[in-house]
């Protein structure tokens, strides 16, 4: 059945699926943190009396604590389980007539925690390396995008991470990643920017050092459904 746990006056048990969930994430994630469930659900009942709300009289809030640990956990920080390693995966043969050639992804929608507010930011990621020795399905590079992006991380930390990893994993001789979010932490905290989005880009290799490489890859982008604005 599980041990029982007490949330601001509520006590339950968990259960059987909640139980495996709390065993699962009770080993480390890779080098990342070692989270705890019922920790995490305590200091969520804990804040919501510390702001003065009363969880167990209000049916809205009873669940509170179990929901929101549940959403950080598979949300935002499930991306401490995964290495970039394990997040690319195997590569492929490149396909014949293209050595050397851009591979590029765009409008990959993501979403992210700030650690400052603990606020979140979500938006488009384009994404592209010039492969090494093979290459990846596209969907993985979506899934190395998760990987940094579903922890506490900066948008800057966030595109150089992901390009970093380009380069360092699959060998890519140039490899880039460009972020345009919209930031909770601007939206929500300032009515006067309320529209504000917020851009950031890292190159490796050949991506840092040549222009030309660089306008290809922006012409790609600004090929794409939605165009970066600006001129």
């Amino acid at each position: 059945m599980g041990n029982p746990r007490v949330l601001r006056g509520v006590s339950r048990r968990l259960s059987p699926k909640e139980a495996a969930e709390g065993r699962r994430i009770s080993v480390p994630w890779g080098r990342g943190p070692r989270p705890d469930r019922i920790a995490m659900e305590r200091a969520v009942g804990d804040f919501l009396e510390a702001a003065g709300l009363d969880a167990s009289s209000d049916p809205n809030l009873q669940d509170t604590p179990r929901r929101v640990a549940s959403a950080w956990l598979n949300g935002f920080l499930d991306g401490y389980r995964t290495t970039p390693e394990e997040a690319l995966g195997e590569r492929h043969p490149i396909p014949d007539g293209q050595e050397g050639e851009l591979v590029v992804v765009t409008n990959l929608r993501f979403h992210s925690m700030c650690p400052h507010h603990l606020l979140p930011y979500q938006g488009r990621a384009h994404l592209a390396y010039v492969p090494s020795g093979g290459v990846v399905g596209f969907g993985r590079l979506a899934g190395l995008l998760d990987c940094f992006a579903h922890r506490l991380i900066l948008q800057e930390t966030l595109a150089r991470e992901v390009a970093q990893a380009l380069a360092r994993v699959l060998g890519s001789p140039a490899a880039a990643c460009i972020l345009e979010a919209e930031q909770a932490c601007l939206r929500v905290r300032g009515e006067t920017r309320c529209d504000a989005v917020t851009h950031a880009e890292a190159y490796e290799g050949a991506l840092r050092t040549h222009r030309q490489l660089r306008r290809e890859l922006w012409a790609r982008i600004g090929s794409g459904p939605r165009k970066r604005g600006g001129g």
